[in-house]
């Protein structure tokens, strides 16, 4: 049996926490176990190659724009198999990188192997049995497939596979209607295919403002076709090789029928907890499998900690890496760093995109009353650089406490939307969480920024926020 100071199952976030214990501990004994390519799901196959693919697309939809704002501009082709490449070039080599850091270290020893649990503290990778003290478990995700009956025979991808295509589909049906679907979706329609999104839940997009919704299937169903409350029930392939699904359409109780050449399943990420055994090492899982931790990250078996994917609180890498800071303050530094939520931003990076941070209007007025509570709201257009770039129906919306000037969250819908997002971020993780910088802040004339800015300014009751909404853009 070989004991090492730590044992780090996962080559993403938690690698951050290895090379700063390395650092601190020359003769520190590392094992770090990852059973796929190093680096992490968010480099491997997730956030990063995909963003890689979406910004080509973010290029056809502005060459499709320019002639409104009198650039005569065309797109002679777009060359699929070199974007794919590209893409594929470019996480090579940082997969690369780190498989030769780890496997050179004189600190690791890198197992490229599943790892299981087969007591506390000490799991089996392939045919050795090792053992630390201090165990970190960044174990990651795996695409969630839904039951259809015939899917398997029909052929599908998923977001992990579907990095590898070859050729452009001249159609593709995603299966899902949240943040991945939105993006492939936008990614392959841009690109050229006849695109079907099918989800099953009423609301495009669930997780965000409905209005912000809205908009977003409104706008993205100019190039595609996005379908709601339908449920994916059956699949075949047809004796020509095109895929066949069946939906059942929640509010006609009627069967669509939807024809593709491709199928993508994108109906969001579940634990893979399964291949650790974590029982036989004494740490519990909860109800849907995710290893089950306290506010300090740690799981039920002490020095035993989970981050990132793994702990399935939030699937995004930037909170994989706040994670990582945090367990690395309580594991290492002893500190008692209480894991804080408070405001957990992400973005969609569709055509328009789309940010988020915080509690939404419904969250906002359950936990601090619809009295309690003022809503902002402003358009790109109604500053002079969203007119100069000829926009149109985008807007921010952000939410404070009526009494305080607390930010309890905040959406944007437009251009650069995660970048503009950033400085209500910031202003959420100071002490006071307020307004107040904002609205006495200069911002820079004429930039898209003022847009927050004048978001801050126009604070008014919920009732007569959906009054605008109904009134600028017949939303409610």
């Amino acid at each position: 049996m070989k004991k090492y100071d730590l044992i780090s199952i996962g080559t993403g976030s938690a690698m951050t926490i290895v090379d700063v214990l390395i650092k601190e501990n020359p003769n520190i004994k590392v094992a770090v176990i990852d059973k796929d390519e190093p680096g992490g799901i968010c480099l491997t196959r997730g956030c990063i190659p995909s963003k890689i693919l979406l910004y080509p697309a973010e290029l056809v939809r502005g060459i499709e724009k320019a002639p409104e704002l009198g650039v005569e501009a065309e797109i002679k082709h777009v060359n699929f198999r070199k974007i794919m490449e590209r893409m594929r070039a470019l996480i090579q080599t940082d997969i690369d990188g780190i498989r030769q850091g780890l496997s050179e270290s004189k600190n690791i020893d890198y197992y490229r192997s599943v790892a299981e649990f087969v007591a506390p503290y000490t799991l089996k990778v392939g045919n050795e049995i090792i053992t630390s003290q201090m165990i970190l478990l960044c174990t990651g995700s795996r695409p969630i497939v839904p039951r259809v009956d015939g899917l398997t025979e029909a052929g599908y991808h998923t977001s992990d596979t579907i990095l590898k295509m070859e050729q452009l589909p001249k159609s593709i049906a995603i299966i899902g209607g949240g943040y991945i679907a939105a993006e492939y979706g936008h990614f392959f329609s841009s690109m050229g295919s006849r695109t079907t999104i099918l989800g099953r839940n009423p609301q495009f997009l669930p997780q965000e403002e409905p209005e912000i919704s809205a908009l977003a299937q409104r706008e993205l169903g100019k190039h595609m076709t996005i379908m709601t409350n339908c449920e994916v029930r059956q699949a075949r392939k047809a004796p020509g090789g095109e895929r066949i699904l069946f939906a059942f359409d929640k509010r006609t109780q009627n069967t669509i029928e939807i024809k593709a050449e491709e199928i993508l399943v994108a109906s969001g990420r579940g634990p893979n907890t399964d291949i650790l055994h974590p029982e036989k090492g004494g740490i519990n899982t909860d109800k849907n499998g995710w290893i089950a931790v306290n506010e300090y990250l740690e799981t039920s078996q002490p020095n035993v900690w989970a981050l990132g994917d793994a702990d399935g609180k939030y699937l995004f890498k930037h909170v994989a890496n706040y994670e990582a800071l945090v367990v690395y303050y309580n594991a290492v530094l002893k500190r008692n760093m209480k894991a804080d939520y408070h405001a957990i931003p992400h973005a969609v990076f569709t055509y328009p995109e789309i940010a988020s941070v915080g509690l939404s209007e419904k969250h906002a007025v359950e936990e601090y009353s619809k009295d309690g509570i003022l809503i902002g709201a402003s358009r790109y257009q109604d500053t002079a650089k969203g007119e100069a770039m000829g926009l149109e129906d985008y807007f921010v919306k952000v939410i404070v406490q009526r009494e305080t000037m607390k930010i309890l969250g905040a959406s944007i819908i437009g251009p650069y939307a995660s970048i503009l997002i950033q400085e209500v971020i910031t202003l959420m993780y100071t002490k006071e969480q307020t307004a107040f910088p904002i609205l006495i802040g200069m911002h820079i004339h004429p930039a898209l920024s003022e847009v927050v800015e004048n978001a801050f300014r126009s604070l008014m009751t919920p009732d007569e926020y959906h009054q605008v909404l109904e009134h600028h853009y017949g939303l409610s």
